[in-house]
């Protein structure tokens, strides 16, 4: 039952061409570094593993050079299938060139994917992608020419359309863990959040293929409390016992106590008052819809909504409970790079749980960002420039919401504001437009919202509008303001 303590190039040598690989981490948390350094490595050397398919549900990165970027390499990867890509810029640009196969599937789902794959089941059915750029009627999630293969079918199911996504086998799972002990049995109280360790590792092992941890050390057997336990050792090939400095809790710091809800709690007069700009009014307005809710369960996206947590601690008031993606329920999002941590956590599931619930309708309130919206209301956030972003969660969590809104100032690329006396003035109007005729891309369909009859705002620094008829309907003008001008 000892497991077998390898360094992280004997580990890189395990990995054979042609394989399917899958990588542990949420955006800026808990990816084991030192594994995907030396299988890049061993390419430099080598030439070898080539043509390799890799599947990740939160892209693991910095924007940089760490996480996956160190995989985006011409002939290492020949397949991609993503959630959300904005933390790995040079896998994005390898999809750009045409120099991989690439997908962009709903993080959720490749989160539930893990599990299907695990339990021998078929795959994953579920509306999350329906009418969007991931059904198969609209693009199939396909990234660029290079690829072909309709992996999405659209089925129907008790006179319901579905969408389909099929398992397939994963031969190998870089992972990580706080420490474990000689069996292989792996804790993870010093990490950020759980991600889809479990999941990962039981779709690998029952996939016949193999698992390997990066841990800070190895303890004797038995030594760790088995409710600590994250990822069993019956699931557990190898161990790769790594330096504090290739295991850092998030790209952003090497271990903040609060990510895991065990430090000194921050307190409302503890953090400083964000200056007041563009998104910080939008916040403050999008501040006040969760007043109309009693303990709400509410989720942030990236961006501008961000700033919503920061204003509800300025006004000491918060009748309600932020939850993350990556599993975090209460506290407040964490930033920069250290997106996928929450601080003053008060839970933590796995990854799959949270979807799980946000999938089912569990979020009151989901606050998003986005990149355009046209006059049926649709938006678009991952069809904007020439990065690729990766629709992230924002399917499952636009689809499923009770209420949905969308924040985002009205044009963007040098907007510049004046606040006076309450009133609120366009110095210079952004170069983009961001409500236009008709959106490049549908990320969410306003149309399918209307037919559920649920609540859609979208709220901008000048105006508030709703969806109303089908049509986005202007309902409230900022102080200051001149309709037809601005």
């Amino acid at each position: 039952m000892i497991k077998p303590i390898i360094s992280a190039a004997q580990a890189a040598k395990l990995v054979e061409s042609g394989w399917t690989i899958t990588t542990g981490g949420f955006g800026s948390c808990g990816h084991p570094e030192a594994l995907t350094r030396a299988l890049k490595e061993r390419f430099f050397e080598m030439g070898s593993p080539r043509d390799l398919s890799l599947v990740f549900a939160a892209g693991q990165g910095d924007k940089g050079e760490r996480g996956l970027n160190q995989l985006a390499y011409k002939g290492l990867l020949r397949k991609v299938i993503g959630g959300y890509w904005a933390l790995t810029p040079r896998l994005g640009k390898m999809a750009q060139q045409g120099l991989i196969e690439a997908y962009n599937w709903p993080q959720g789902v490749i989160s539930h994917l893990f599990r299907a794959i695990a339990g021998g089941k078929p795959g994953v059915i579920t509306p999350i992608g329906l009418d969007t750029f991931i059904d198969p009627r609209h693009g199939g999630g396909k990234l660029n020419g290079q690829t072909h293969d309709d992996l999405i079918e659209v089925i129907s199911l008790h006179g319901k359309e579905q969408l389909f996504y099929p398992s397939f086998p994963i031969h190998c799972a870089f992972l990580r863990g706080t420490i474990a002990d000689e069996e292989g049995n792996v804790s993870m109280e010093s990490e950020a959040s759980f991600q889809d360790n479990l999941a990962q590792a039981q779709a690998v092992r029952n996939s016949g293929g193999i698992v390997i941890v990066q841990v800070l050390k190895v303890v004797p057997s038995g030594s760790l409390p088995a409710h600590d336990i994250r990822i069993p050792g019956i699931l557990v090939d190898y161990l790769v016992v790594v330096e504090e400095n290739d295991h850092w809790q998030t790209y952003g710091e090497r271990f903040n106590s609060l990510f895991t809800g065990s430090g000194q709690v921050i307190k409302q007069n503890d953090e400083k008052p964000v200056c007041l700009n563009a998104k910080k009014i939008i916040a403050r307005r999008a501040y006040l819809e969760t007043l109309k809710y009693k303990n709400a369960v509410i989720n942030l996206g990236i961006g501008t909504p961000e700033y919503i947590s920061r204003v509800a601690i300025e006004e000491g008031k918060s009748n309600f409970t932020l939850t993350v993606e990556s599993g975090a329920i209460g506290g407040y999002p964490a930033g920069s790079l250290s997106f996928g941590a929450s601080i003053n956590p008060r839970a933590i599931l796995e990854q799959s749980a949270q979807f799980d619930f946000y999938d089912g309708g569990g979020i009151d309130i989901a606050f998003l960002g986005f990149g355009e919206v046209d006059r049926n209301g649709n938006v678009n956030v991952n069809k904007l420039g020439k990065k690729i972003n990766g629709i992230g969660g924002f399917i499952n969590i636009s689809q499923s919401s009770q209420h949905l809104i969308f924040c985002g100032t009205f044009t963007a690329n040098g907007l510049e504001i004046i606040c006076n006396n309450g009133e609120l003035k366009i110095a210079r109007e952004g170069a983009i437009r961001k409500f236009v005729d008709k959106v490049r891309q549908i990320n969410f369909n306003a149309r399918c919202r209307y037919v559920q009859k649920k609540h859609v705002t979208y709220i901008t620094e000048r105006a508030v509008f709703e969806l109303i008829e089908g049509k986005i309907t202007l309902t409230e003008i900022a102080p200051g303001i001149d309709l037809e001008k601005d």
